[in-house]
């Protein structure tokens, strides 16, 4: 059975005013403990038991400092983290399975396309309404438009982490070559040329594997076009092979980039993965500007002190939306994990005493700062290397769990930005073969 999204709406005022908020240090935060004093306990503490949460992350310290700081309250509680090679529409079965065994996780990582997964509905029947009163989840801390409800009014997932996209930016790079960091498409375009001719072999370079290269800079010019057009999001949901000419825009202002040749498809080829070697590549310090996302963003801190080069000669960098108008860009915000409470747990009780600990201000945005990931809650405080976000106006603030936008259809605005990206097909071509993209 497949479940009904509604999504709330946030008014606009409101987001322009959390996007106002002071921006914090990833570092200060992490090495700072920060206070939880709405939480009280409502179990007795010397409850024993053990919890376990699943996920596609190979580590999550992050998780483990909260593990920690639950202990604080529930000292015989063991809370465990564990790697589930699970997370694919291919194996979801495996996640599905594990639910309702007898080892089933307590928690585990759900995502906005978990629906779509063949066995996404058994996943979901699983799961605890996290919005039932008798559970005391104060879900007002979280963003509304990121909270989704079924066709019963359930909340079956908190998201924990919210990413964006856009371009890891070399600051000194800038200043030494007397270069602004561009604020529209034209001074993108600028920018790479001055940089070209200052003898910079990659003004911009990015990870060209799958969907990926040119994604944040035409995605968002995407959705900002269709936003709001029921007309158009109906059509290309419905896979429509006319649906395609609502991509011509886009896809013209992707072909235009690459025309100009700042960017080298060889270079950017022989990056190996959209993480590691994306910022280790960008650490070298010569590339001006990295086309990444905030996963990617996510590593970069902790990776600062790995790669030989930003060691022998450190530089500030920051992560900008990619100006895809003379407006600017967007800041395009996606959840990019959440969590669900298995209601077959044995440990149901404490589990979900865990999620109303964890579901609050300061441990969601003390996880988001540690992770230097974006926060889901109404509090957005930015992490430093995020700021240059907090400066757009909400007209440029754009939620994928708002747009209505099917990830069948994304899938294939996202195939045709890379198939024109790297010359596999002309404009007219992706237009027309819409729906059958690959």
């Amino acid at each position: 059975m497949k479940r009904a999204k509604k999504w709330l709406v946030l008014s606009s005022m409101f987001l322009a005013l959390v996007l106002c908020l002071t921006a914090c240090s990833a570092k200060d935060a992490t090495n700072t403990q920060i206070s939880n004093t709405g939480f009280k306990p409502k179990l007795d503490s010397k409850t024993a038991c053990s919890i376990t949460v699943v996920g596609h992350y190979n580590n999550f310290e992050a998780l483990e400092t909260e593990f920690n700081r639950f202990a604080q309250y529930y000292p015989n509680v063991q809370l465990n983290y564990t790697f589930m090679d699970g997370y694919s529409k291919a194996s979801s079965g495996i996640l599905s399975t594990a639910l309702s065994s007898n080892e089933a996780p307590d928690i585990f990582f759900t995502y906005p396309w978990m629906g779509d997964w063949p066995d996404g509905a058994n996943i979901f029947e699983s799961s605890e309404n996290l919005a039932d009163p008798a559970l005391g989840i104060d879900l007002s801390c979280i963003r509304p438009n990121l909270l989704t409800k079924d066709e019963a009014g359930a909340i079956l997932s908190v998201p924990v982490y919210t990413t964006t996209y856009g371009m890891l930016v070399n600051e000194d790079l800038f200043t030494k070559e007397k270069i602004a960091i561009p604020q529209t498409y034209a001074q993108l375009l600028s920018a790479c040329e001055a940089f070209k001719k200052a003898g910079y072999a990659n003004p911009i370079m990015g990870y060209n594997k799958g969907s990926d290269l040119l994604y944040p800079l035409f995605y968002p010019f995407f959705c900002a076009q269709v936003q709001g057009n029921e007309t158009v999001l109906s059509a290309m949901n419905a896979m429509k092979p006319e649906a395609g000419e609502y991509m011509r825009s886009t896809l013209e202002l992707t072909a235009d980039f690459v025309g100009h040749g700042y960017i080298n498809l060889e270079n950017c080829n022989e990056l190996k993965d959209n993480y590691d070697a994306v910022i280790l590549r960008f650490f070298e310090g010569d590339v001006p500007m990295m086309l990444a996302t905030g996963n990617t963003v996510s590593g970069t801190e902790k990776r600062e002190a790995k790669s030989e080069a930003f060691t022998a000669h450190p530089f500030k960098y920051s992560f900008h939306p990619v100006p895809s108008t003379e407006k600017g860009g967007y800041f395009i915000n996606a959840i990019s994990i959440g969590f669900g409470v298995n209601k077959n747990s044995k440990n149901l009780t404490m589990a979900n005493e865990f999620m109303r600990f964890l579901t609050s201000t300061s441990e969601l945005n003390q996880m988001a700062m540690a992770k230097r990931m974006v926060t889901p809650c109404v509090d957005m405080s930015l992490d430093s290397v995020y700021a240059p976000f907090g400066k757009l106006d909400a007209q440029q603030l754009i939620n994928t769990s708002e747009l209505g936008l099917s990830d069948a259809a994304s899938s294939q605005v996202s195939k045709a930005g890379w198939q024109v990206s790297n010359g596999y097909m002309t404009v007219d071509e992706a237009v027309a073969a819409y729906g059958n993209i690959q």
